[in-house]
């Protein structure tokens, strides 16, 4: 199996990654009992040495239910009928889940409403609360 290429500067060795093929579940006659199609990726994070830290801790913190106790991250993948493309499958979801963990949200900075936009709401305001007096009856 070759390294996977997360973006230019994140590539996760080959190393780190171990694959096991089991049976896939659900209907599919004889031909489901005699292949093992369905692939689990299993990536140790607390090992690996290709993701800063900041990076890793995004991971963990998104990945959730798909880390285990020992700290794997764990992905099954049983789409097709193929193991090898399930394989290529699970490594697409694994540089996915990477790639978003890369890429940080913009701080927002906090903005104030202009003096203009205060007056038009203010007025709007007040434009709507006449309005709705004059609507009354009975309370002169």
């Amino acid at each position: 199996m070759e390294d996977l290429l997360v973006t230019a500067a994140v590539v996760i060795p080959a190393r780190e990654l171990s694959w096991t093929a089991v049976a896939s579940g659900g209907p599919g006659g004889q031909h489901v009992n005699k292949v093992a199609t369905k692939v689990q990726l299993r990536w140790t994070l607390a090992n690996s040495e290709s993701l800063p830290e900041w990076a890793r801790a995004r991971l963990v913190a998104a990945a959730g239910r798909f880390i285990d106790r020992d700290g794997n991250l764990l992905i099954s993948c049983a789409s097709t009928r193929s193991q090898d493309r399930n394989r290529e499958l699970a490594r697409e979801r694994l540089a996915d889940m990477v790639r978003a963990a890369l890429d940080r949200p913009k701080r927002r900075r906090p903005t104030k409403p202009s003096r203009a936009a205060k007056r038009r709401r203010l007025d709007d305001k007040r434009r709507q609360s006449q309005k709705k007096q004059g609507r009354r009856t009975g309370f002169d």
